[in-house]
């Protein structure tokens, strides 16, 4: 990380490209110095570290680009304490900063480093799930034994025993203390939330089980700087509020979240429809003494750094003070988001899109909106925000004859449509593209979308495909590969009822729902081929995604309309 004796920050930048995203990194200055070859890149980490990922696996480079661990991994968590965990085909691991792999075997979990040990946990020979510990060299310092663990805090963790007991004990495995009740929450501050039977209140007892604070909330979370949120639930609705150490309310439960933003100072928040609390909240800031500092205007506010925060309302995205007012002398950005202090410049992740700022606002560098495709023809990335929780980027034709057509139909495709400003919206909708194949004639993009209805256990993603002749501005169905009156529902519906029947990898397809295609089902061309997908639960648990079914052109062929123009348009 030293040139010329001086530090040389690098920070992660992404760069929309045929065949989507890449990633690469800037220095302070807005210059490219890695360049963008990896699909996934993250920041550079106190120890000169950085994980990134090439080939869909995940690997950890310097900052003069040099895999110092080679992209090997499913998954690779930022490192702690000069350890980090890794996940391969065989598990968990953890890795020291020089990408030796510390760990003598794979594990079912690894945490995090906390005052040097990781949280483990794995199945026993005999069927259990129990948990343990890790010291730094990876080595089981406390052996699986528990059927619950916390992680270490001021040298102390709960454990519950393979007997249902609670158990305070300290980094070599030591019984500081057993608890006889039901429950026994994290340690914080000689103080650990507890029930006393099933399903009951919550209370809080000190280290050697006397009860401090008598059972009375629905939740309670550690102690923090000598205060603990606690819920106390009514008609089904959560009522959070903040406690003393002697249990009495510094500030009321009368909101549908408390979130400790450190440095003394929590974000409540009030539902936007007390209906419907779901739907989302507007937040205020307040000390740990429960003077609320500002109204409640803000949307997010993040955890105070050296005195500032990021917060946002639903036109813009800023830095307060502990007193929730915005800082005049540092940057605003129009759009929802998050601002933090990135070494020695701003990093901004608005509306989905990154951006780097200077203290004074300049721009440092920004995202693309624009993906040359060749000489003449580009795509360029538009915006729609008309509602706080309605937000679409779609893509629009530059350079061919028939940019005012196409473009229409993008438009509606993508979901760009007449939405209301100032309603609270039923849920909550983010569209994007990318340009995904262009060869000879032929464009394809991808457009996708992820619809979240608010209080819903999950949101359902969309998907579509366009496919543009740029010269003729045909856009094209599946059937217009095909000479007319051909069987090709018939022929893809078998090669695809063979690769279910005979390729292991789709053995998640749910038994005797595959039934063929449609005439017009969802198509993309790419470099292997044909790809024919099905809609998350059509055929497959909605964990699988879009199950994808590739067909090289060379099964299909004799039924090719190979003089057609939607052939032509690629075909070389």
């Amino acid at each position: 990380m030293f040139q010329n004796e001086r530090t040389v920050y690098l920070f992660p930048a992404a760069i929309k490209e045929i065949g989507g995203d890449k990633w690469g990194y800037i220095n302070a200055k807005g210059k490219l110095i890695l360049p963008p070859i990896y699909e996934n890149a993250g920041d550079f980490q106190d120890n000169g570290l950085a994980i990134v990922r090439v080939m869909d696996h995940a690997g950890v480079i310097n900052s003069s680009g040099y895999f110092i661990v080679k992209p090997k991994y499913d998954t690779i968590n930022p490192f702690s304490e000069g350890r980090a965990t890794v996940i391969d085909h065989q598990g968990f691991k953890v890795i020291d900063e020089s990408g030796k792999e510390i760990t003598s075997k794979a594990y079912s979990y690894i945490g995090d480093y906390k005052e040097s040990r990781a949280l483990i946990a794995d199945n026993t020979e005999d069927g259990r799930y129990l948990y343990g510990y890790l010291n730094k060299r990876g080595k089981e310092v406390i052996s699986l034994t528990y059927e619950y663990a916390s992680d270490f805090k001021d040298g102390k963790a709960v454990v519950k025993t393979s007997a249902g007991s609670y158990e305070l004990i300290d980094k070599t495995g030591k019984v500081l203390k057993r608890y006889p009740y039901i429950f026994v929450g994290n340690y914080g501050q000689g103080r650990l939330a507890f029930q006393k039977e099933q399903n009951g209140k919550f209370g809080y007892i000190d280290e050697q089980g006397t009860i401090v604070i008598e059972p009375k909330f629905s939740g309670a979370q550690p102690f923090i700087q000598n205060r603990a949120v606690v819920n106390v639930l009514e008609d089904f609705k959560d009522h959070y509020g903040l406690i003393n150490l002697n249990g009495l309310f510094t500030i009321k439960p009368n909101y549908n979240r408390l979130d400790y933003l450190e440095e003394d100072r929590y974000a409540i928040g009030k539902a936007i429809n007390p209906a419907k609390p779901y739907a989302g909240s507007k937040y205020a800031v307040a000390d740990a003494d429960g003077r609320i500092l500002t109204g409640f205007i803000y949307n997010e506010v993040t955890t105070y750094n050296d005195g500032v925060a990021s917060a946002s309302n639903d036109q813009n995205t800023f830095f307060i003070d502990k007193s929730g007012q915005r800082v005049k002398q540092l940057p605003i950005v129009s759009g929802s988001g998050r601002l933090h202090f990135e070494k020695t410049i701003i990093k901004g992740e608005i509306d989905f899109r990154l951006i780097y700022l200077s203290k004074n606002g300049d721009i440092v560098w920004k995202q693309n909106t624009v993906i040359p495709l060749n000489n003449q023809y580009a795509v360029l990335e538009r915006k729609y925000k008309p509602n706080k929780d309605y937000l679409v980027y779609f893509p629009q034709l530059e350079g061919t004859g028939n940019d005012e057509r196409v473009n229409a139909t993008l438009k509606e495709i993508s979901g760009v449509k007449a939405v209301p400003s100032h309603t609270q919206l039923e849920s909550n909708y983010m569209g994007d593209f990318d340009v995904t194949f262009f060869k000879k004639n032929l464009l394809v993009i991808e457009i996708h979308g992820y619809d979240y209805p608010f209080g819903a256990s999950h949101g359902m993603p969309v998907k579509r495909f366009a496919h543009i002749n740029l010269k003729t501005g045909s856009l094209f169905d599946l059937q217009d590969l095909f000479k007319p009156g051909s069987p090709y529902v018939k022929k893809i519906s078998e090669i695809i009822g063979n690769q279910i029947k005979s390729n292991p990898d789709y053995s998640y397809v749910f038994p005797n729902s595959y039934k063929g295609i449609q005439a017009k089902q969802p198509f993309f061309i790419s470099d292997k081929g044909l790809n024919i997908y099905f809609s998350p639960y059509e055929i497959a648990p909605f964990a699988a995604g879009f199950p994808t079914f590739t067909i090289p052109f060379e099964k299909l062929m004799n039924i090719i309309n190979q003089s057609g123009e939607f052939w032509d348009s690629f075909h070389t």
